[in-house]
């Protein structure tokens, strides 16, 4: 995989920005239907931030497309049962898992992504600046560090929540929860005693999550309040490490082991960004053949366990929309208008599609984040009110097919 840009300028025929899972997907999925792309990565190496994520039965969909799902699922076990604790009344509620569930490392997800892929498909070392259009031919040019720059004839951006393709677009910039979020993997090299649950446990203003992995390695998050003084988050694990074990000081031994064994390299600290459910309703999503897709489109709180997933049916249906119009010869031919118009219908299917799904399941995420946010009893019931009307079925968004690539 190349480091560096060959030239000042060239021209490509479909461009991704970010190398994260959305990314790879993408490529992956195009490269199945017969389109080249190339990814410009601006770390050095695949990037593997966040420990774990939940895949979800319309995620293991997507997956199947793709071509990974079976050497992924030798990694990870299945989770049967979705348990909620409520500590501070000492009650729980356990929910079967509708359809395929399992924690998966992000490393692994990554990996077996980008090893799909042909070679030097990942350009590491690559980040853009910023996005203007050729006045001449009306496609997209990235300007790079280091003064070089490239044409895409078709750009696609999946760099994540501070998307620089979704600034030139005219997206409105994400909001934030009053929620930050701990993450980290605990490895148990004699194995762990946990069942195959994924655990939510909450008692005051915190919530701690849990999932096994394999029989060895658990993923855990802790969840608590964002308050002004936490305005500048410190990236050191150590002290990550240290918050997280005080903020669970009231919570089982197991729970306060968990966290004290935590692998360190492992551990993170965010605070919870979403783009709004109207947002993503009037938001066009496309300018010429330039289009974003995974959280660059839709990032969303954790609530639902869908962020990876909805950006896993992102790359199929973007895959096959945009195959549906243009084909590989198409792309070979330089400034032609006729491309540019049909890679725009495809963006244009893509972007219809995606639509709908994404504003239902991203209200979905909203309300419940509204839901563990909030203090005000009034508040909460109205919350809970909305959830029953709009979302009678709370595991619905996990029986969505995103359909064959």
């Amino acid at each position: 995989m190349d480091k560096a840009m060959d030239s000042v300028e060239e021209t490509r025929d479909i461009v991704i920005v970010g190398g994260g899972i959305c990314g790879l997907a993408t490529a992956l999925a195009l490269h199945r239907k017969g389109l080249r792309s190339i990814i410009l990565e601006k770390s050095e190496t695949l990037r593997d931030t966040g420990a774990a994520i939940a895949i979800r039965a319309n995620g293991w969909r997507a997956l199947d497309q793709l071509g990974v799902a079976s050497e992924l699922r030798q990694r990870a076990n299945p989770i049967h049962i979705v348990r909620e604790v409520w500590i501070d009344i000492g009650k729980q509620q356990e929910i079967p898992e509708i359809g395929e569930c399992r924690c998966v490392k992000r490393n692994d997800l990554i990996e077996i992504l980008a090893d799909a892929l042909p070679p030097r498909t990942v350009r590491f070392g690559s980040q853009i600046v910023s996005v203007k259009v050729d006045k001449e031919n009306s496609f997209p040019i990235l300007q790079l560090y280091g003064d070089k720059s490239i044409q895409a004839k078709v750009l696609i951006g999946c760099d994540g929540s501070r998307s620089t393709v979704a600034d030139f677009l005219g997206l409105k910039s994400t909001k934030m929860f009053a929620i930050l979020s701990v993450r980290g993997l605990t490895s148990y090299p004699n194995g762990h005693a946990f069942d195959c649950e994924s655990t939510r446990m909450r008692r005051g203003k915190i919530s701690v999550g849990r999932a096994p992995i394999t029989d060895k390695l658990v993923y855990w998050f802790v969840a608590l309040p964002w308050t002004p003084s936490d305005e500048r988050l410190t990236q050191d694990p150590e002290v990550i490490k240290r918050l997280a074990s005080s903020k669970v000081s009231g919570f089982s031994s197991d729970v306060i082991e968990m966290i004290e064994r935590a692998e360190l390299d492992s551990v993170s600290l965010t605070r919870l960004r979403h783009r709004a459910p109207w947002d993503l309703l009037l938001t066009t999503f496309k300018k010429g053949t330039v289009t974003v897709a995974g959280d660059a489109m839709h990032v969303m709180g954790p609530f639902l366990g869908q962020g990876g997933s909805a950006a896993l049916e992102d790359a199929v249906v973007l895959a096959r929309c945009l195959a549906q119009k243009v084909r590989a010869e198409d792309l070979s031919i330089s400034g032609n208008q006729v491309l540019i118009n049909k890679a725009g219908e495809g963006i244009d299917l893509y972007v219809k599609e995606r639509r709908k799904r994404l504003v239902t399941l991203s209200t979905q995420t909203y309300i419940t984040g509204l839901l563990l946010e909030t203090r005000s009893k009034l508040v909460k019931f109205i919350v809970i009110m909305l959830l029953v009307i709009l979302f009678s079925d709370p595991v619905g968004h996990t029986k969505y097919d995103c359909g064959r690539l």
